[in-house]
């Protein structure tokens, strides 16, 4: 039967930071399915997580691997075949005890095949069955469908011995079912429930993306009205400065003009009539050019506020960027997960039909076995009657 889940709970997945050897390093940003697998061809265990489509946790059992609670709520042990040492952040004591109680009861289990192989020589049993795959909250889970949400190096294994067992499946099935008159149907519900849960799984992530689109979008928006906003401001702004800087220059023209008059001034070259008129004129200049020189540093702290709404301006240009393609890429994800549904949709629909013409001729041989048995029992009657 290959790889199945045989216990399900839900916890914070770590992993130890490998240059400290001290600090943890969270591998999910929630809480994920955390799953003890049980392989009966190979009669061996693995601890599998699954964050999207990323396999977290790909840690198989061995005897001398030790489960640590080192709070209330938090354990860890170490695996020497992947160099790590994972932690699971639980919600509740509770949670953990259990955890706990499956591993140390998967390590004996694990310890047991150990030793067995060592006393037949290495020839493991692979007829042990494991306890039926329930999730913490007591829910079956199917073995097919949590392994096509695991990264291709961690589920191809099963995916082989799958096709093993179908391959062997398919050439057994006419004979099966003349002779029990029920065993394809066993396979049917579990390919119905396989493809419900994948169906459910899918519309919860297209829920959360159309969720995700709608607040990208109206951040967008919100993003828009402050680009137009800030660029209409900007406009204003340059032909502001602009006009300052033709001010400036005619400040300094006059500058100028005003520095050369007291420069005559002083040389003492102007008529001895006209003194007490420049002095006041170079008074007055004096106290304009001051005013001009203020006004100048005004500006110049205007123009360097300017410069900053002008970088500000361009960090949300880059984050508008940045969110349309945040959207284009959902909407492409949106599209993918809705074709997807779709597809699934009508796998159900052609399971349901499969399993009601495989109903209907069930229901057919076993009327016709009836009739043979009715038959076989008169016969037997008129012979018993004869003798």
């Amino acid at each position: 039967m290959g790889e199945q889940p045989i216990y399900t709970t839900r916890a914070h997945v770590f992993q130890i930071d490998p240059t400290t050897k001290k600090n943890w390093l969270p591998s999910s940003k929630q809480a994920v399915a955390v799953s003890y697998f049980y392989d009966s061809t190979r009669n061996s265990y693995r601890i599998i997580s699954v964050d999207g489509s990323k396999a977290i946790i790909n840690s198989t059992i061995t005897p001398s691997m030790t489960f640590t609670k080192t709070s209330q709520k938090f354990g860890q042990w170490s695996d020497a075949r992947a160099n790590t040492v994972y932690g699971l952040g639980f919600g509740s004591e509770i949670e953990l005890n259990k955890f706990v109680e499956k591993f140390s009861e998967v390590k004996e289990a694990t310890k047991v095949v150990y030793e067995k192989s060592k006393i037949s020589g290495g020839s493991g049993s692979g007829s042990n069955t494991p306890p039926v795959s329930r999730q913490s909250n007591g829910s079956v889970i199917k073995t097919e469908t949590i392994n096509n949400y695991i990264a291709p190096n961690v589920k191809s294994e099963a995916n082989e011995q799958r096709e093993d067992d179908s391959g062997s499946d398919s050439g057994s099935r006419p004979a099966s079912m003349v002779s029990t008159g029920g065993s394809s149907s066993n396979a049917q519900p579990a390919t119905d429930a396989q493809l419900k849960y994948a169906n459910d799984r899918l519309k919860i992530a297209l829920a959360q993306s159309s969720a995700n689109a709608k607040k990208w979008e109206t951040e967008l928006h919100t993003l828009k009205n402050n680009n137009a906003k800030l660029t209409t401001a900007l406009q204003e702004s340059t032909a502001n400065v602009e006009e300052w800087k033709r001010q400036l220059a005619a400040y300094r023209e006059e500058s100028a003009r005003l520095k050369k008059k007291i420069l005559e001034l002083e040389s003492g070259s102007v008529d001895n009539s006209r003194i007490e008129e420049l002095e006041k004129e170079k008074t007055s200049l004096e106290s304009r050019l001051s005013m001009v020189e203020n006004d100048n540093k005004t500006q110049i702290q205007e123009v360097a506020r300017l410069t900053n709404r002008i970088e500000e301006l361009s960090i949300f240009e880059s984050q508008n960027k940045s969110l349309e393609t945040k959207m284009k890429s959902l909407e492409e994800n949106n599209q993918t997960l809705q074709d997807t549904v779709r597809e699934l949709n009508n796998q159900l629909e052609h399971c349901k039909e499969k399993e009601e013409q495989q109903s209907h001729e069930l229901a057919r041989i076993h009327s016709q076995l009836g009739t043979k048995l009715q038959e076989m029992l008169h016969l037997h009657d008129q012979m018993a009657s004869n003798l």
